[in-house]
């Protein structure tokens, strides 16, 4: 859609500029107007601001140096080093090597005069303002699918992860390689946090001056999905913990430091119970009709499960408190990411 319209944009300032008005620089329009379709509308006019600053700035500069000297190559010289310098400058943004381009079209682009000058600006801001007026005005792009899918992603692979541990842990199963592969999984989901994170941000810019943000069936992201990406966060940090835990205790030189069938089992449970309210929480959150009643109600129940065997597995550790100080020290790192695991899931 965005290609379709950028193309749109560039016919529309070609027709006018070039084939009606038989504009002397017409070409510039259809050009500014086919980099400004961006992928937000506040991006477009951000971007089309920024551009055409740097271009008059080129431009202006270019013109009144070739005229000074009255040798183009003279001006080439003392100018570009200028603009590609002021192109660098913070304010203009990405945009900036629009000023070296400018001065180039000015110092390369035949007789230079104020009047080809002038035209030259004016033909990129009209340019600007098809671009921008197409992006804004014909299905303005809005990211909040994108947003919700990222989220959930960073969930269900979160999900996966400690349903994998816990099968793992009750079946007695704690082979090094499974074991490494799970913590490598578990390292690689922050970048699907991060993703999210950077989703959340791009569904509000693209909502900003955006004629579609008026209806209710896009709203600015609010502030559950913040909380979401801070959950997912924590998650992720202590999915790394729990991995990072049963890979060190799962080397063959390690079998008697492993939590035996009376902890391992209350854990897998803890870990089920953990990756349930992971998926319901996305669910009851990000429902495509609004918040799921139902998988609201299954969160709660879930999350008193996890309190639940969150307890059962105190207990069972204390409990079971080994004399050897290497089985006590995996018994306790198991129990201290269970604890800051459930802390974040029912905190939220």
């Amino acid at each position: 859609m965005q290609a379709g319209k950028a193309a749109l944009a560039a016919c529309v300032a070609w027709a006018v500029a070039g084939w009606w008005l038989q504009a002397p620089m017409a070409f510039i329009a259809p050009w500014v107007a086919i980099v400004l379709v961006e992928s937000t509308v506040y991006r477009s006019i951000a971007h089309g601001l920024q551009q055409l600053a740097a271009i008059a700035t080129g431009t202006v500069v270019a013109t009144g140096v070739a005229l000074l000297l009255d040798s183009p190559m003279a001006a080439m010289a003392l100018v570009l080093p200028a603009v590609v310098l002021l192109g660098n400058w913070r304010r203009l943004g990405s945009q900036g090597v629009y000023a070296a381009t400018g001065a180039l079209f000015v110092l390369t682009g035949g007789p230079i005069t104020i009047t080809s000058s002038a035209a030259r600006i004016a033909e990129a801001v009209f340019g600007a303002v098809v671009g921008i007026a197409v992006n804004a005005l014909i299905r303005p792009p809005v990211y909040l699918r994108s947003t919700r899918a990222a989220l959930e992603d960073a969930s269900g692979e979160a999900q996966e992860i400690l349903d994998r541990v816990a099968d793992r842990l009750a079946a007695d199963e704690w082979d090094s390689h499974t074991a490494g592969s799970l913590h490598e999984r578990a390292l690689r989901l922050w970048r699907l946090v991060d993703q999210a994170h950077a989703a959340v941000g791009w569904s509000r810019e693209s909502l900003r001056v955006n004629p579609r943000s008026r209806s209710r069936v896009f709203s600015q992201p609010d502030q559950d999905y913040d909380d979401a990406v801070t959950v997912l966060d924590y998650v992720a940090v202590h999915t790394a913990g729990v991995t990072r835990a049963v890979l060190e205790s799962s080397g063959d030189d390690r079998k008697g430091w492993r939590p035996g069938p009376h902890a391992a089992k209350p854990y897998a449970d803890f870990l089920h119970s953990s990756a349930s309210a992971i998926r319901l929480y996305t669910r009851s959150r990000f429902a495509p009709g609004g918040q799921d009643e139902q998988a609201d109600q299954e969160l709660r129940e879930v999350v008193e499960d996890l309190n639940r065997a969150l307890d059962d597995l105190r207990q069972r550790l204390l409990g079971a408190a080994p004399d050897d100080p290497d089985t006590l020290a995996t018994y306790g790192t198991l129990l201290t990411q269970a604890h800051r695991l459930a802390d974040q899931l029912v905190g939220h």
